[in-house]
């Protein structure tokens, strides 16, 4: 039977529960307002048999009281005792008569005291209570019969309309769910019916028809589909082949790009190989110049001294040497030694710097350094390669830090800023200043380098330290330098380099890790 009517299924057991919900709803609500009502007229009833009492006994027990007539004041109380919802009476006057009947406990919803007056004497009180007991009982009796009521008609409603919704709505959106279910590519043929419809189309139909179209939208659209594949199935027959001759084609650019490749990487390498060996060469051409004036006053020096004293000799000889003349050929001897001391020594630190520098730029150990020292020694090698301008560089350097580095690494970066500043930064002018700051904190060492020259374009800054990346392009200029520096940075030392805005001029900023030697011992005792 359940079967039959389709409560089985989620839509008839949701329609049934609605259908329930609504009409238990408003049955309650009228089963309410008609107790309600009867209430009221209950009560109202109450009200006009407390107005009997006063119309109807009232007399009568003014009549036996004043004729003391006990037995008939008994009847008379038993009478009002027996009216329903009046449940206690009590009669008393001033001369010690009382009569009471009924239930002394009650609780009584309605209390009324009444004045017994015969012709126009006052004979008596008389006390009334009623309680809504048998309003209550009745309105329960009224309540379990009109829900039974409601009830029943409300699962017959409720019957009913589910078997009429199964058989116009339930049953066909069953067989249009089974036919949708069943649809696939195969059996598109078939066409969507439904059985035992009226002749006036509705939503049903309207929703049959919506699918029928589907298939026969979808039936096309496989046809297309199947050419599309068939005809995909061919192209890609033929990309197969363009596929092989492109992948030969491209195997065979791949070994030309690679060779090629390789030949730019041999080619930079002989490049930054041969910056390196003309920066030497620069280097050595400068410090040669700078040795050679030394020297040339050196030999000077001795020639006249040579003189000096020859002409001594001769004067010993010759015995005309007096006092005068040799403190003077003393004097002279000794400024002669002092000059041919100076300059010697400049030529000897000349050397030793050139040395150190030219030494550490071939050979490539981690070792030692003396920060201080050893820029210095690398900033005045490179001063010699611009003599003849008036550059002021100040250095800001802590003097007693120690720590084990790449000396060359230092030497090409330090050598690198000061050429650039020479050729690109101070191009056109004979005077510049340079600034070389060292500074050392947890654990980083920092190098800032700027010059107050014509600093660098926008268009180059964000690409300058790439390779052959340069303003003097067909000039001699390569554009390996800053390369190289950020390679000796980045590889070697294990930092980084950054080119940072000013206001004036160009300023790098070099951030290396390194280990004091004196905190390296300290954490190897530790350990």
């Amino acid at each position: 039977m359940i079967n039959a009517v389709g409560v089985n299924n989620k839509l008839g057991r949701r329609l049934l529960a609605y259908i329930l919900l609504c009409s238990i709803f408003f049955s309650i609500c009228s089963t309410l307002i008609q107790l309600y009502a009867s209430f009221k007229d209950d009560v109202h009833q109450l009200e006009q048999r407390f107005d009997n009492i006063e119309k109807s006994y009232l007399p009568a027990l003014a009549t036996s009281l004043w004729d003391f007539n006990e037995a008939l004041v008994a009847v008379q109380l038993q009478g009002i005792v027996d009216l329903p919802d009046i449940g206690f009476v009590k009669i008393y006057n001033d001369y010690d008569y009382q009569s009471q009947l009924g239930d002394a406990n009650i609780q009584a919803e309605k209390f009324v005291e009444y004045a017994i007056v015969y012709g126009d004497n006052v004979v008596g009180k008389l006390e009334v209570f009623a309680d809504y007991q048998d309003i209550y009982r009745n309105l329960y009796q009224q309540a379990g019969f009109i829900l039974t009521n409601e009830f029943i008609k409300i699962f017959l409603l409720a019957f009913f309309i589910v078997i009429i919704v199964n058989q116009l709505i339930t049953r066909h959106l069953f067989h249009i769910t089974s036919f949708a279910q069943q649809l696939d590519s195969q059996n598109l043929e078939h066409e969507l019916k439904l059985t035992k419809r009226n002749q006036d189309k509705d939503e049903l139909d309207f929703l049959v028809d919506a699918i029928n179209s589907m298939r026969v939208n979808l039936k096309e659209e496989i046809v297309k589909l199947e050419e599309a594949e068939n005809a995909l199935l061919a192209l890609n027959g033929e990309l197969e082949v363009k596929v092989h001759d492109r992948t030969a084609m491209l195997a065979q650019s791949n070994e030309q790009l690679q060779q090629s490749v390789d030949d730019l990487t041999m080619a930079k390498d002989k490049i930054v190989q041969s910056e390196k060996m003309a920066s030497l060469g620069q280097l050595v051409a400068g410090v040669a110049h700078e040795v050679n004036t030394p020297l040339g006053i050196c030999i000077t020096s001795i020639t006249a001294l040579k003189e000096k004293v020859d002409d001594l000799q001769a004067a010993i000889v010759n015995e005309k040497l007096t006092k005068s003349n040799l403190v003077d050929t003393l004097n002279l001897l000794n400024e002669y030694q002092q000059i041919i001391e100076r300059s010697l020594t400049k030529s000897v630190d000349l050397i030793r710097s050139f040395k150190s520098v030219a030494v550490e730029q071939h050979s490539d150990p981690e070792t030692k350094v003396h920060l201080a020292k050893h820029i210095r020694d690398v900033v005045n090698t490179v001063k010699t390669m611009f003599k003849r301008k008036n550059y002021h560089i100040n250095l800001d350097l802590d003097e007693e830090l120690n720590f084990v580095t790449y000396p060359s690494a230092w030497n090409q970066i330090i050598t690198n800023f000061l050429m650039n500043s020479h050729v690109h930064g101070f191009e056109g002018r004979s005077d510049g200043e340079i600034t070389i700051a060292f500074s050392h904190l947890n654990g980083f060492l920092t190098l800032t380098y700027q010059d107050n020259g014509k600093g660098i374009s926008d268009e180059v800054r964000n690409k300058i330290f790439e390779p052959f990346v340069t303003t003097k392009r067909g000039q001699g200029g390569s554009g390996l330098g800053l390369n190289i520096v950020f390679n000796l940075v980045d590889a070697k030392l294990g930092g980084s380099i950054k080119c940072v805005d000013v206001e004036q001029g160009v300023c790098f900023q070099v951030k290396v890790p390194i280990t004091p030697i004196g905190q390296e011992k300290q954490q190897m005792s530790l350990v």
